[in-house]
């Protein structure tokens, strides 16, 4: 029975999407050939191998619109041959990405794909894609809800109100974010999984002076006068301190069969084990990842217990602590290198971050399983399974 596998994962350093930010000079086609190119170099692969290129960006107008992979591919120096295709599942679309790569594997459509995203928001500013005075959802939509829906950052006080959980508990978990992401720098950590983009080596947004006492003194992001009548639940606690920042950023992961790695000489990072994909309440919209990672460990026909470490995306303080308490997991075993608070988060690329961080922590820690799993806008989730080998 054929397999799938991960033979490397890189990523760029992640920049502030800012037009001040370190990236921000650079063309997201750039960025992501940028990763291309590497996988590349570093795996020794011929290009003209790879059955096709998988990538997730978000807001694709501008200059990441008309299959801003195609162009990544091309630029990146593949042959003309090499085909591309870009998909959005929101904040997973990169993760969505490795699952239809590994299952074109396992089903025997693909012997060398790419999965791969990129997003600069510095260049192409969230919600770009929305023009003014547009309506993106529709009249069957707003018939369903006709209270209408939220954005992300009152979903996440949401979250927080449903789940009891206070602006210490936010700040906390987000400083506890930044001290391991400059842990894991200072200690070569990043060093397999990062390449170095034009001068810029590290990721701009980790504060290693970060305390508690500091994020305390932020003001709420999200306040809303008309939101705050709504729900008098909400308790407005979530900042910029205990949120993930707008980023610039691509990432991308090898995928094959155990099969094909041998003949060409690879190592296989990690196995993909199993693979969920879930919606949710688009109210909350966040806590997909719940019923996300219970769907996947049944399929995997594994418990919680059976896994090593987790990288669930630190969209928000509030969706990683609801998790934690609707699962059970140990804190400790989470996002042990940082997360999206203290990384960044460039939209298209995160869920192929997440991955290329999981796989080298997995081999550095001796992790047998390891679980990944993405909140995303509209009510949705993937999650999926590694395994070493």
């Amino acid at each position: 029975m054929r397999d799938a596998v991960i033979v490397e994962a890189v990523r760029t350093p992640i920049g502030k999407g800012k037009p001040n930010g370190a990236l921000a000079h650079v063309h997201p086609v750039e960025l992501l050939a940028h990763t291309l190119r590497t996988l590349v170099e570093r795996s020794g692969i011929d290009p003209g191998l790879i059955d096709d290129v998988i990538g997730g960006t978000v807001d694709q107008v501008g200059e990441q619109a008309m299959n801003t992979t195609r162009y990544a591919v091309l630029s990146a120096g593949f042959p003309e041959s090499v085909p591309a295709t870009t998909v959005d599942r929101q904040c997973g679309s990169s993760q969505q990405a490795v699952h239809f790569a590994a299952q074109g594997v396992l089903s025997g459509a693909y012997d060398l794909v790419v999965a791969c995203g990129v997003e600069s928001m510095s260049r192409v500013p969230m919600w770009s894609n929305v023009p003014a005075g547009t309506d993106p959802f529709g009249p069957g939509v707003a018939e369903r809800y006709p209270e209408g829906l939220v954005p992300q950052g009152v979903s996440a006080e949401l979250i927080a109100a449903k789940w009891s959980i206070g602006r210490e508990q936010m700040d906390a978990f987000a400083v506890s974010s930044h001290q391991k992401a400059a842990a894991a720098w200072e200690n070569g950590l990043f060093d397999a999984e990062v390449a170095p983009l034009e001068g810029v080596t590290r990721d701009e947004c980790v504060r290693p002076g970060s305390t508690p006492e500091i994020l305390a003194g932020l003001k709420p992001a999200y306040h809303d006068s008309g939101f705050a009548e709504r729900f008098p639940q909400i308790e407005w606690n979530v900042t910029a301190g205990n949120a993930s920042p707008i980023n610039d950023g691509a990432s991308a992961v090898l995928i094959t069969s155990s099969e094909t790695a041998a003949r060409l000489g690879l190592r296989p990072l990690a196995r993909l084990h199993s693979f969920a994909v879930t919606g949710s309440d688009p109210l909350l919209m966040l806590t997909g990842v719940i019923p996300a990672t219970e769907k996947v460990l049944r399929r995997a026909s594994l418990s919680l217990d059976d896994i090593d470490l987790f990288e669930v995306n630190e969209a928000f303080s509030s969706v990683v602590l609801a998790w934690r308490q609707e699962t059970g997991a140990d804190l400790a075993r989470v996002n042990v290198h940082g997360g999206a608070i203290a990384l960044g988060h460039p939209l298209g690329a995160s869920g192929t971050r997440l991955t290329t961080t999981l796989v080298h922590a997995m081999r550095e820690r001796g992790a047998r399983y390891a679980l990944q799993t993405m909140c995303e806008a509209g009510g949705l989730a993937n999650a999926m399974v590694l395994e070493r080998v």
